[in-house]
């Protein structure tokens, strides 16, 4: 059993990631499944459900190239029936095929890395494989970089390899959706960790650099495009995207220390990304979680079709309004603590370098910055306009909560995103075996306390985080808050009358829209979205105007620049192609003929 798997401390990290993400989506899928399916089809989910939990376990810790794929493929066609499991929908196929597509892309590129890999260690076991990476010429190494990078980064969902994400995430159950959000895509990461820094040696700067660029792209293009989406698991699937770029920014960062032989700042990068992976695990999953709440109770993800569900959803509010804090990085929730241990990564290492490579570094943490700006607004339209407000549509006038198994899911979830908020210091020390273990470095030496918001670069004067003491000060500054408006004021509220433009007769043909909130972030971001818009009026007579209809898009630049030219290139060549299969067995049998005469002669030559 020992040569086959390995159980070191990255591999312990991501089976924990695994189990905490997966555990209550099981218990939420009691509720979700019951009256969503038959007990045919319920019975296929679980079955699909366990191969796909067994699957990414044998990823994470099995130590043989060979049999990695083999699991890897293996969780990819489990992953796809799970995406189109509501197969008698269109949307469900179309997002399969597409994932399907991609996955195999990379799927490819990983296969031609580890033939390489081979070829120099003569074995597929890791540490074979780590032992022949030191001997393995610089333009060798860059090639299996290159091709690690573009398989593991499909499977990740980075910019532009992102292009199945927005559509397979969606159309999957909404707990399978929690656990490829919030699990599959992380195994990705875990390969770049695995084969690229332990296995292959990170040996040349460009490497981490164009890792933090990839990263910065994803994280603004995620972002960018969650704020133009009204489909509320579409939204989120971005922000997948966005938080995978989060993750990659102390990954690349990481691997940037490395090459220029910083070692404490590249354990500290990495323990910044891994607390963010398994941070984007749980508020992630929360939030799909409370997606699939939304979906059972209305039948529509459309948020604009929603509002008001804060009462007839209390408790699914309460847990979406938790994972939105922690998603926009709000103290003292999970989401806060990586991303700032993740600024502070950047500007350790800002005051480490010099000249092009401090600008480098100083701009990566402003669009660190800007991307949490954008985050936060996203959930104040995606909180804002699904569960505030009136009632747009009979969808939420009908809305129930949901039964008790959804919500302790989302209970769970939610409890975890506080726990690894103020846990911080003990979450980091974990953290820091995996580092270490990952880099090579050893770790025993940098010691972390409580105290306060500094961090320092030298090893054994520790890393301070105080999050119990953050959520302290909020705490008290909500109750002297409270106790201030108790003490002077009149004892009682004072209720008044909505007015809006000089009408108290509001409806919800009033309210603000999920399209009218994020226009001006369409037009700020209007060179890359190049939105467009469609309207009609139709008139009763010139002056009166009966009805107006006004619809705005974006253009999936992606989509429409890259994957669409080459889909329809790969169609034409189908089509000529097709000509040299006319149905002819005589021509066929000449096809058979030609390739015999065409082997005799190669072979004649050797």
């Amino acid at each position: 059993m020992g040569s086959f798997f390995i159980f070191d401390p990255l591999t312990l990290f991501f089976l924990c990631v695994i189990a905490v993400v997966s555990l209550p989506s099981a218990v939420y899928s009691i509720g979700y499944l019951k009256t969503e399916a038959s007990l045919r089809k319920t019975l296929l989910a679980w079955g699909l459900l366990v191969l796909f939990l067994v699957s990414m376990i044998l990823v994470v810790s099995v130590r043989n190239l060979f049999i990695f794929l083999v699991c890897w493929e293996l969780m990819s066609l489990v992953s796809y029936f799970l995406v189109v499991f509501d197969s008698e929908h269109e949307k469900s196929v179309s997002a399969g095929t597409i994932y399907i597509v991609m996955t195999h892309i990379g799927t490819a590129f990983l296969t031609a890395a580890f033939l390489i890999m081979y070829k120099y260690a003569g074995s597929f076991d890791f540490f074979a494989v780590k032992n022949a990476c030191q001997a393995m010429p610089a333009q060798a190494r860059n090639i299996v970089f290159s091709f690690l990078l573009i398989g593991f980064g499909t499977k990740a969902g980075i910019v532009p390899l992102h292009i199945w994400l927005p559509y397979a995430h969606p159309q999957a159950p909404s707990h399978i959706s929690s656990i490829m959000s919030g699990v599959m895509i992380k195994t990705a990461i875990y390969g770049i960790i695995r084969f690229v820094i332990f296995l292959l040696g990170v040996s040349s700067p460009w490497w981490g650099v164009l890792i933090l660029l990839l990263a910065v792209i994803s994280c603004l293009v995620g972002v960018i495009y969650a704020l133009m989406e009204h489909d509320l698991k579409r939204l989120l699937a971005y922000h997948s995207v966005e938080n995978i770029g989060i993750i990659l920014l102390g990954v690349g960062l990481a691997m940037y220390f490395l090459s220029l032989d910083l070692p404490y700042l590249a354990v500290f990068s990495l323990i910044a990304g891994l607390y963010h992976l398994i941070n984007h695990a749980i508020f992630k999953g929360l939030l799909f979680l409370c997606a699939g709440s939304v979906y059972k109770a209305t039948g529509t993800r459309d948020i604009e079709k929603l509002g008001g569900l804060i009462k007839n959803m209390p408790y699914t509010a309460a847990y979406f309004l938790i994972g939105a804090m922690a998603i926009s990085a709000l103290p003292p929730l999970n989401g806060f603590v990586s991303e700032w241990l993740t600024l502070q990564a950047f500007f350790l290492g800002a005051l480490n370098v010099s000249g092009g490579s401090r600008l480098f570094l100083g701009l990566c943490a402003a669009m660190l910055a800007l991307t949490g700006g954008l985050a936060a607004a996203c959930f104040v339209k995606a909180f804002g306009i699904t569960f505030l407000a009136q009632p747009r549509s009979r969808y939420s006038l009908q809305a129930r909560e949901v039964p008790f198994s959804m919500k302790a899911g989302m209970f769970f979830l939610a409890v975890l995103t506080l726990v690894f908020g103020l846990g911080a210091v003990l979450v980091v020390k974990l953290l820091s075996k995996a580092a270490g273990c990952a880099t090579g470095i050893d770790t025993g030496a940098m010691s972390f306390a409580v105290n306060n918001f500094t961090l320092s670069p030298q090893a054994g004067k520790g890393i301070y985080l105080s999050t119990p003491l953050l959520a302290l000060v909020l705490a008290l500054t909500g109750v002297l808050g409270f106790g201030i408006y108790k003490l002077f004021g009149r004892g009682k509220a004072v209720g008044y009358r909505t007015w809006d433009c000089g009408y108290y007769a509001l409806s919800a043909r009033n309210e603000y829209t999920a399209t009218a909130f994020s226009k001006p972030f369409r037009i700020a971001f209007s060179f890359f979205l190049l939105p467009y818009r469609k309207t009609q009026k139709v008139r009763e007579s010139f002056y009166h105007v009966k009805s107006f209809t006004y619809e705005t898009h974006t253009t999936k630049v992606f989509k429409k620049y890259i994957y669409d030219p080459v889909i329809t290139r790969v169609f034409k060549t189908a089509k000529f192609m097709r000509r040299i299969q006319p149905g002819s067995i005589h021509l066929y049998i000449s096809y058979i003929f030609i390739t015999l005469l065409l082997l005799i002669i190669f072979m004649g030559k050797f």
